[in-house]
């Protein structure tokens, strides 16, 4: 398999988790007709495809394994407009937040991993901590260019139906799910590409929907000295209006987090970080604020952000830990395991319990859980020893069957790549797996773009 990718630059041969894999080739296109004539070779050939981003994802689904790679680094575009961005496939979520905020407007999509593609957050069907208020990727994208396998190209605008029925697929009660095809009658073609992790069509370039920037921010990260504190102020502070990020981190997040944030106060064992719009610098909110965190049990010395300063020092905050748990996995050799399971608000007690009791079965010291518990979405990493790989993979899949037990989601945001589609069963029946395969034998019937990938 080595000499197989010899030449070949290893960052296309492996993404963020550290799963790594082999090539024959490596395309880098400059313009669509390149990937035109690319993808025309290999349905000639029958070579499988494999579609590179930035490499920030965590499912293997840019990983190749065998065939060739093509990359999509120099679709590069970035425009502008008043209500809305053009952006190329290559074009970093960073550049596109950076450049809409010197025009006074925001792109609502914020995935932990800014470093990442546009193209990568469309084909997974990106979220964030910012989708508690404006949901994922979907809801922003207005257009689309495609190119097919056999090397056809779609430029599709929101609004133009599908011309076949592609069936239904049940979707969970809750509010993200990117585990398979989203399929139902009547809908758009644009939402046929979007989570389809690079296995329908190569997206090159994408309209997307932007917003005003909110006149005015609050933010905090609050301290709670026990667990079930920060669980009640989850369920009082969910319904609040304009709040567009609720955060979570558990004792061991915040143990680990003391490495690059000293002032983290001592006796903290969990926190919630929040952010809301305001209509105005002395917006009543501030006051309300002040009477929750008092009658929350939180700690005195929370955090609250009074500068667009202070905001992004809670920005690196939350930033920090994933970062952190990257740099524990790479340390210790292993796979990063991790969990993107999400299930109904109101299953969100019952599912951090079985994590937290299970985790202190079997790894105890040896985990953190922090992420999106206001979409009851949170993730479970796993600091496995590299010679015993087995337990941590059997407890992610354990913890899979639970999410779908409580009516959930094996895939939240992160979409299931090569490393977790085996988790695609656990959640549909298999009439619903053959309607969904029914559409890549529709659009890709050569199974050449992303083999391996959800199938």
């Amino acid at each position: 398999m080595v000499g197989r990718s010899e030449g070949i630059n290893p960052a296309y041969l492996e993404d963020a988790s550290g799963f790594r894999g082999y090539a024959e080739r490596v395309i880098v296109p400059t313009g669509e007709s390149g990937i035109v004539a690319a993808l025309r070779q290999a349905a000639a050939e029958r070579i499988p495809v494999t579609i590179a981003g930035a490499g920030t994802g965590l499912t293997g689904a840019r990983v190749p394994l065998g065939g060739w790679v093509l990359s999509l680094e120099k679709f590069t575009r970035l425009e502008i407009h008043s209500g809305y961005a053009i952006a190329g496939a290559g074009v970093l979520l960073r550049d596109v937040h950076r450049a809409a905020q010197s025009t006074g407007q925001f792109y609502p999509p914020d995935p932990t991993e800014t470093g990442a593609s546009i193209g990568g957050t469309i084909a997974t069907n990106a979220s964030g901590a910012r989708s508690f208020r404006y949901g994922a990727t979907r809801r922003w994208v207005e257009r689309l260019r495609v190119v097919l396998a056999d090397g056809r190209v779609l430029d599709l605008r929101r609004g133009e139906r599908l011309d076949f029925d592609p069936g239904t697929i049940p979707l969970p009660a809750v509010t993200k799910n990117t585990a398979g095809y989203l399929l139902r009658p009547g809908m758009d073609w644009i939402d046929i590409f979007i989570g389809c992790e690079g296995t329908l069509g190569v997206v090159t370039e994408a309209h997307l929907r932007l917003l005003p920037a909110p006149s005015e921010l609050l933010a905090g990260v609050i301290f709670f000295p026990d667990e079930e504190y920060a669980l009640r102020a989850v369920e009082q502070w969910r319904g609040i209006a304009w709040l567009r990020m609720l955060e979570y981190f558990d004792g061991p997040s915040l143990a680990l987090l003391r490495r690059r944030f000293p002032e983290i106060p001592a006796p903290a064992q969990a926190a919630l970080l929040f952010e809301q719009e305001l209509a105005s610098a002395d917006d009543p909110e501030l006051d309300e604020w002040s009477a929750r965190i008092d009658s929350s049990h939180a700690l005195s010395d929370s955090w609250i952000a009074l500068s667009a300063a202070d905001r992004e020092r809670f920005r690196r905050f939350r930033h920090a830990l994933p970062e952190l748990v990257n740099d524990t996995v790479r340390r210790s050799g292993a796979l990063k395991m991790n969990t993107d399971y999400a299930v109904p608000p109101a299953r969100n007690r019952e599912m951090l319990a079985y994590y937290r009791r299970r985790l202190e079965e079997e790894f105890p010291g040896r985990y953190v859980i922090f992420g999106h518990i206001g979409d009851a979405h949170l993730h479970v990493n796993l600091f496995s020893l590299p010679q015993n790989p087995q337990a941590a993979t059997g407890l992610i899949l354990e913890f899979a069957r639970k999410a779908v037990e409580l009516g959930g989601t094996v895939s939240a945001e992160h979409g299931l790549g090569r490393r977790k589609a085996h988790l695609l069963k656990l959640q549909y029946a298999p009439e619903h797996l053959e309607a969904m395969l029914a559409l890549k034998r529709r659009l890709d019937p050569e199974n050449l773009l992303g083999r391996g990938v959800l199938w």
